[in-house]
């Protein structure tokens, strides 16, 4: 495959942060990603690291251009033959059963080096000879291990659909882990995907933080309180996002909350109570004033890593997040409330007890604890792990 000329870069307006030691100015680098059709955590990752290559390839099951933000469009995308199956793209995780097969007829040209940004199965990409592989986990294979009963659960999906998953899924984690012995080095975004790395693949994960865009959401003045009044919850409406948990506790309370975001569960913004409003997906520049207006973000979930949580925070404002995953590698006491349990009774005693913490919060506080997490600091940590990964044994 014919690269990039490097002009393309200019043409984007890549801003690279972090410049390249000079021992990595010539490596040829190719990236594999799930799929290219929204603009989420996973792909605003694979961005950040894209930009230390802006001529490379990046391997991907489908992709939407219309869903490329212009750090990736300087990019050659190589898709899979399910590109080409109609409906793919609207409907991708329909087509799951089909996935490993087409992943692994994608064919990347000759490189030193293959990033894999992974939630599903790019790890699997076919490596080129003599070439490295570095995966970074965002989850393994999400819908057959952890989050299957989230997917595939009673009442999740058709029964029809989640009998099928049922009977793939042994085979499925069979070939998850056998295609996890052709990545010579794992980076997880989080512990608690690193301690999923070493459950089910028997490897190490060093940990590499997922980037905030601070520049985004740390350019307006700090305020002591949300102006707005409203609770915020923001996302993928995912079904382990737990959406259905925090409508039910807000029903409860009375107290505004709004909803920013779409996905495959709408079915929970049926008949929302008048205090609860779904605004749909919201423009990106629309973000930074949503979340500086409210009160506190809302996160009910169990997420791998999760980067609301910082985003709000570098907008200067808490979250209130139940106590397991990534939460808890991003929330302090100092910026937030945490909950122990996934139950309504849970999230509205969290509730009552913001009201006391909102009192002694500082704005301040918040955006500190998410300037640890800016995209300087992770793209040299990646580089850390490209030069650990290309070093001789």
């Amino acid at each position: 495959m014919a690269m990039v000329l490097p002009a393309i870069a200019l043409e984007y307006g890549f801003r690279v942060s972090v410049s390249l030691p000079a021992a990595l100015s010539n490596t040829r680098v190719a990236f594999a990603h799930d799929w290219l059709v929204t603009w989420r955590g996973g792909e605003k990752v694979l961005s950040a690291m894209a930009e230390l290559f802006p001529t490379a390839p990046i391997a991907t099951l489908f992709h939407d251009e219309a869903a490329l933000h212009g750090e990736l469009r300087g990019h050659p995308i190589v898709t899979s033959w399910l590109d080409r199956v109609p409906g793919a793209r609207s409907r991708h995780r329909s087509f799951l059963p089909l996935m490993p097969a087409a992943i692994r007829s994608v064919e990347l040209p000759e490189v030193d080096l293959v990033i894999s940004s992974s939630h599903c199965v790019a790890k699997a990409v076919p490596i080129p000879p003599g070439a490295r592989h570095l995966s970074y986990v965002h989850a393994p294979l999400r819908y057959m291990w952890d989050r299957f009963d989230d997917y595939f659960g009673p009442g999740r999906a058709p029964r029809s659909v989640r009998l099928a998953a049922r009977a793939l899924r042994p085979a499925f984690r069979a070939w998850d882990v056998v295609t996890s012995t052709q990545v010579d080095r794992f980076v997880a975004n989080s512990r608690h995907v690193a301690g999923q790395v070493a459950a089910r693949y028997h490897r190490h994960a060093s940990v590499v933080h997922p980037p905030v865009e601070l520049e985004r959401f740390s350019g307006q003045s700090l305020t002591g309180t949300g102006q707005g009044g409203y609770f915020l919850c923001l996302g993928a409406l995912a079904p382990y996002k737990r959406l259905d948990l925090a409508i039910d506790a807000f029903r409860r309370t009375g107290q505004p909350l709004w909803i920013a975001g779409s996905g495959q569960s709408t079915g929970w913004l049926k008949d929302l109570p008048l205090n609860v409003t779904a605004l749909g997906q919201v423009p990106d520049a629309d973000l930074p004033a949503l979340y500086r207006n409210a009160r506190a973000l809302i996160f009910p979930g169990v997420e791998d890593f999760g980067i609301t949580p910082l985003e709000a925070q570098a907008s200067g404002r808490p979250v209130i997040a139940f106590a397991q995953g990534g939460a808890m590698e991003t929330v302090t006491p100092r910026t937030g409330v945490f909950f122990p349990e996934q139950s309504v009774d849970a999230l509205v005693a969290a509730l009552r007890d913001f009201d006391r913490f909102e009192a002694g919060f500082r704005p301040h506080d918040a955006r500190a604890q998410a300037e640890r997490f800016g995209k300087d600091g992770f793209q040299r940590a990646v580089i850390a792990e490209i030069e650990a990964v290309l070093t001789p044994v």
